[in-house]
């Protein structure tokens, strides 16, 4: 008789390691070709499809750095405490457009254009001023507190690269430029459904046996972060004709459709078997803990993800490989993720065959170290688990039990995974 490998097994020779996982899924993913113009207050968490080069210098021209007053400090080196002439004032936005001549100073506020002939600029507490008069205490060095033209950014600098998902800071990089709109990918559009006929609505009244379905709230929370276009096809019947032909009506309008449930070897998960009549499957185990039963493959042009039904596994499976998958298609640059030591706080159950993502808390202490400490039960189902978590502790494939105060190796995420 043969024994058929169940979640339970530490090892299975059938599985993916989740690096491979990983590299398997980025291969063939291609990114989206279509784009839009978009304003450059609605291009934030956009990936721009092409560079952004700059037309003009940033800034524009020789500036002041500081209030105090224009002069030629050239021609004064060598004198001790010599009083220019004070002949005007220079403001932002108002510049002072006569040349400055040997032995006058024009008054000047931070960001004002520097005064023709001016190259230093020394500032208001060095010096003393009575009248027209300006007596210089202290001499700054030649061309100090003058900010260039072009000193941010110069004309033909590429400012943002194509693949660039564009943050705050980038809006006002591009709106210094002068420029009100930037050409992005459009969106990908995802769409997701649960099944399980135990799984009901919020606002419903439970009977034995039946939960409310968490996933796709999950779910929807960590597609909203990463900024696709959501198509939420609600909870869908466990039997093949109905999983069938949600998998092929999802298909036809999404670039990905992601489900949950039904993935593994039940008599009711169909998951797998509808996946391969309508579409392909690439993989359906990752020797990881939890989450192993998870398929990886395509219907029609849409890239398909069956994640398990545990509402853990689900969030480890999305974090670990939808996110990269969702990135390389939407046109951004797959960002791998930072990896950090820390100390464990307390001792952690592990036994070689899978690589495990427990849930924990990464804190610095005082003296800049970082300790981690797992958030209690770890099983695939205690979704306050990750809630009260900020971060994976990841455990590879071949690693043992880990004794308190061991280096372990740990995966932040925010809150809005």
């Amino acid at each position: 008789m043969i024994i058929q490998q169940s979640c339970k097994d530490d090892s299975d020779p059938t599985s993916l390691s989740c690096e491979e996982a990983v590299v398997r899924i980025l291969e063939s993913m291609s990114s989206l070709t279509q784009t839009e113009m978009m304003p450059i207050r609605d291009s934030l968490g956009r990936v721009t499809s092409s560079d952004v080069v700059a037309a003009a210098n940033v800034p524009p021209h020789k500036n002041s750095a500081m209030d105090g007053y224009a002069f030629r400090q050239g021609e004064l080196q060598g004198l001790n405490n010599p009083v220019i002439k004070i002949i005007g004032t220079a403001f932002a936005g108002k510049a002072f457009t006569r040349p400055i001549e040997k032995n006058e100073a024009v008054r000047i506020m931070t960001g004002a254009v520097v005064p023709e002939n001016a190259d230093t600029i020394v500032i208001q507490e060095h010096v003393k001023a009575g009248g027209n008069d300006l007596q210089i205490l202290e001499m700054p060095n030649f061309g100090e507190n003058i900010r260039a033209a072009g000193e941010d950014i110069r004309v033909g600098e590429t400012i943002l690269k194509s693949g660039h998902t564009v943050t705050p800071a980038d809006l006002g990089l591009i709106a210094s430029l002068g420029i009100a709109e930037v050409q992005v990918f459009q969106k990908p559009r995802v769409a997701y459904f649960s099944t399980g006929d135990e799984l009901k609505s919020l606002g419903t009244t439970l009977e034995p046996g039946e939960i409310y379905d968490s996933n796709r709230y999950t779910l929807y929370g960590m597609l909203q972060h990463l900024g696709v276009e959501i198509i939420d096809m609600g909870v869908v019947k466990d039997t093949y004709d109905a999983i069938e032909a949600a998998l092929l009506d999802a298909s036809k309008s999404a670039d990905m459709v992601i489900t949950s449930g039904g993935v593994s070897v039940g008599d009711a998960d169909f998951i797998k078997e509808a996946l391969a009549n309508v579409g392909q499957v690439k993989f359906w185990k990752i020797a990881m803990k939890p989450g192993r039963p998870l398929a990886f493959g395509k219907i029609g042009k849409a890239h398909f993800f069956g994640l398990p039904g545990n509402p853990v596994s689900v969030m480890v499976g999305f974090h670990q490989f939808v996110t990269p998958a969702l990135q390389k298609i939407s046109g951004a640059k797959t960002n791998r993720n930072i990896i950090l030591e820390a100390s464990v706080t307390e001792p952690l159950k592990k036994r070689p065959g899978r690589a495990e993502y427990q849930r924990g808390i990464l804190a610095q202490e005082d003296d800049g170290s970082l300790t981690v400490q797992p958030t209690g039960d770890q099983g695939s189902g205690i979704l306050k688990s990750m809630s009260e978590a900020n971060c994976f502790i990841y455990l590879p494939i071949d690693a043992s039990d880990i004794h308190v105060n061991k280096a372990v190796r740990v995966i932040p995420f925010n809150s809005a995974i």
